[in-house]
């Protein structure tokens, strides 16, 4: 062997002679079993390829490869090993010159073929399957930095390379196998450029579904995982697309299939997710990822956010309308078979809500409302109770939000929707509804010191974290301060409410108060506050016993905070005085008793007792003291009617037959009153008109002092709800009293009417001139 590598780098060009006579020797021992001479041939060849490095070695490779591939068809597992190892030895030289003809698709092939050994002998199948392996990473070493074998990236190609991975992978019996499997599938995946993660992620997609590994999804997880630490991190978003695809593709498979993709898709959202997100505006106006160079290095561009949250929502609907047809169908199915598919379609929903939360919790502030009021948008509101979705995890879209100004948080168009949605029937989606807005004012992070309602004795000991209201959060309070306090009023009055509304509400006060209060905010909350405590003992609205104490108890766990956090001390002694009284007499209007389990109520509420409930003068004289602008405490607080509310009360839709009901019981006199018997003490009251006259001056004193003192927000509400009350009222008449026009002779007009009309001939129809030609 020394002579004859002196003699091959003294003349470099006899290369191809003794690499063509070495390869005819190979093939004649491997025909005759001969295989010393095959093994004395094959370390002659490696040690030649490794001494020279010139040009001509080029026909001497293709010798080398040749006699290579004679090795690895032979069906002796040793010869193969023999050929694999050689095949790597020159996979590890770097060639000065590329090469524009040599192809390795029979190697692809071979050692594919390799990887999936099913010899009978434990030890030989490992061997052989591990030979494979180093095979393809041979063959990857070697073509993915070659731009002439740019072809290996096809999908012919990759469909061998990556299954082959993923199948040793996946066996678990041989750790050496697998592990060398993982190590080559990261090092391919490393090598990927951008116009081949399609490819590459593909087949991946394929044999998970091929071997039907998405349910259980372990192995799938652990594979993006891999994939997505293997990558460019600027990569991911092709991952993230491939797997949406992915998803649309299988929209009519099983559920636990659609939910194990899903939280591939989670956690291949998470890892990309982890590093800081640059967005930019494309030339289509939509969202796309771009890596700044001053950024970390796990940044992710993706596809535009909008189309992601759309396919999310789409499937997230798919998954309800199934559950919803599953229901129906019930009757004629198992109960155990339904509540099995039951189950799993809340696991597919589960996990769509569970990404669609932490994709939205990785963005940047500013884009997030835009996300919101796209979802707002997207999901309706199904009559069926919410609690068949996680509710609880759509939150964290909002979660760690911290907008400068609290216009750019909640911008009108996402606002009202929101608000929209708080007046809903069922108890949880108020309580999600509330929640987003906690996550959306809290911008200091002191949520988590308010949580639960309760009468805190020492608010400076929570040390709450507070800064100077801005001039754009007074404004934004000016402008959108009657929605919040609306939405917190009528938000009390539900019927339906558990301690966790009013915990949800109370914490809402607390954090109006702490981020966007300034002396008209205070007066504001306090109007709202004793509005509250009217609400519920006068209890227009026949709320149960429960919620009436629990309003209390919020206003009294509200009044306390408010007083400590104003540090106004009159409005602390008043408010501690009223506390202590209802320790004393009345414990159930305190949140400790009546959220306990088995609280006594009361029968009734005694509204003569005052001591127990807020009095507007002393909190009027309280804050007088101190500098307020206590006028507006003695107008009522009322809250701004909208078309809104009508349309998603529970009784929003009134048909004829009942507004017909409804007008005429209206216009009918009362039975008592054409009983009421006639007596002398009747007739002195319809003589003596004083008592009138008194009441109708008190009445336009206060109508005068509540368009002098009120502001302007709140007068244009009430003139707003009166006119909005009328139009209801004519619209209502109208569609009892409107008629179709006039249709030509010759097509009858049926009507349900009581006197169907005739038709008139069409030279009588009058019609505009503009009509007439």
């Amino acid at each position: 062997m020394e002579k004859l590598t002196f003699y091959a780098v003294s003349a470099p060009e006899k290369l191809d002679r003794i690499g063509a006579y070495l390869a005819e020797r190979l093939s004649r021992d491997v025909v005759r079993h001969r295989y010393g001479y095959v093994v004395i041939a094959m370390e002659a060849l490696d040690q030649l390829l490794m001494a020279c490095h010139s040009q001509s070695i080029k026909p001497f490779v293709e010798s080398f490869l040749h006699m290579v591939a004679k090795l690895l068809e032979s069906r002796e597992p040793d010869l193969q090993v023999l050929g694999t190892n050689s095949f790597v030895k020159f996979a590890n030289i770097e060639e000065d010159t590329p090469s524009y003809h040599r192809r390795y698709d029979f190697f692809v092939s071979q050692f594919s073929a390799m990887c999936h050994s099913t010899h009978e002998d434990p030890e030989t199948r490992t061997r052989i399957r591990v030979a494979g392996i180093k095979g393809l990473q041979g063959v990857v070493r070697k073509t993915v930095n070659d731009e002439l074998q740019a072809i290996i990236w096809e999908p012919q190609h990759m469909d061998k390379l990556i299954p082959s991975m993923l199948f040793n992978m996946q066996d678990n019996e041989d750790e050496n196998p697998a592990s060398l499997a993982e190590s080559c599938f990261r090092e391919l995946l490393g090598r990927a450029a951008y116009g081949n993660m399609n490819n590459a992620v593909r087949p991946v997609l394929v044999h998970l579904d091929n071997h039907r590994l998405w349910d259980p999804n372990e192995f799938a997880v652990s594979c993006f995982r891999i994939i997505m630490y293997s990558i460019q991190a600027q990569h991911s978003h092709h991952v993230i697309q491939q797997v949406l695809n992915h998803l649309d593709t299988h929209s009519k498979n099983t559920p636990r299939v659609r939910a194990g993709i899903v939280q591939v898709l989670l956690e291949t959202v998470a890892i990309a997710a982890k590093g800081s997100v640059g967005p930019v505006i494309s030339n289509s106006s939509a969202y796309t990822w771009a890596k700044p160079t001053s950024s970390p290095p796990n940044l992710w561009l993706g596809p535009t956010v909008l189309e992601v949250f759309n396919t999310l929502l789409k499937h997230l609907r798919v998954s309800v309308d199934c559950e919803l047809g599953d229901s129906r169908r019930n009757s004629g199915s198992s109960i155990s078979s339904f509540r099995n598919r039951d189950s799993d379609e809340r696991i597919v929903q589960n996990a769509i809500i569970q990404t669609i939360g932490f994709f939205g919790g990785n963005l940047p502030d500013y884009q997030r409302a835009e996300v919101m009021m796209f979802i707002m948008g997207k999901v309706p509101v199904y009559g069926t109770p919410c609690h068949t979705l996680d509710t609880a995890k759509m939150g964290s879209v909002t979660s760690g939000f911290k907008c400068k100004t609290m216009s750019a948080g909640l911008p009108a168009a996402f606002l009202e929707p929101l608000c929209s949605i708080s007046l809903m029937e069922d108890a949880e989606l108020r309580q999600l509804v509330l929640e987003i807005l906690h996550n959306i004012i809290d911008r200091h992070d002191n949520r988590a010191k308010l949580r639960g309602i309760r009468i805190i004795p020492n608010v400076a000991a929570l040390k709450i974290k507070r800064e100077k209201i801005s001039k754009q959060d007074v404004g934004f309070m000016k402008k959108h301060g009657q929605q919040l306090y609306r939405h917190i009023y009528l938000g009390c009055k539900e019927e339906d409410n558990v301690q966790k509304n009013f915990e949800l509400l109370f914490t809402a006060l607390a954090l109006i108060t702490i981020e966007l209060a300034n002396e008209d905010v205070v007066i504001d909350v306090i109007r709202l506050s004793l509005a509250l405590q009217d609400m519920a003992l006068v209890n227009e609205e026949n709320l149960p016993m429960f919620c009436r104490c629990g309003i209390l108890s919020l206003v009294a766990a509200y009044m306390n905070f408010l007083s400590q956090m104003i540090a106004n001390p009159g409005l602390c002694q008043h408010v501690s005085k009223v506390i202590e009284l209802r320790n004393l007499e009345a414990p159930y209007l305190l949140p400790e008793h009546v959220f306990r389990e088995k609280c006594p109520l009361p029968a009734a509420l005694q509204s003569e007792d005052r001591g127990v409930y807020f009095s507007v003068c002393e909190v009027s004289e309280a804050l007088g003291g101190s500098g307020y602008n206590v006028e507006r405490l003695c107008v009522p607080y009322v809250p701004q009617v909208t078309d809104e509310d009508r349309l998603t009360r529970r009784k929003s839709f009134v048909d004829t037959v009942s507004l017909q009901v409804d007008i005429l019981s209206n216009s009918l006199p009362d039975k008592s009153q054409l009983a009421e018997e006639i007596t002398f003490e009747t007739l002195k009251k319809a003589i003596d008109t004083t008592g009138l006259e008194e009441q109708e001056r008190e009445r336009r004193r206060q109508v005068m002092e509540k368009f002098q003192k009120a502001p302007f927000e709140e007068i244009a509400a009430h003139c707003e709800s009166k006119n909005n009350m009328l139009h209801d009222r004519l619209a209502q008449i109208f569609e009892l009293t409107i008629r179709p026009p006039p249709s030509p002779s010759g097509s009858s007009s049926v009507t349900s009417g009581p006197a169907p009309y005739q038709s008139v001939p069409v030279y009588e129809i009058k019609f505009p001139d503009l009509c007439v030609y």
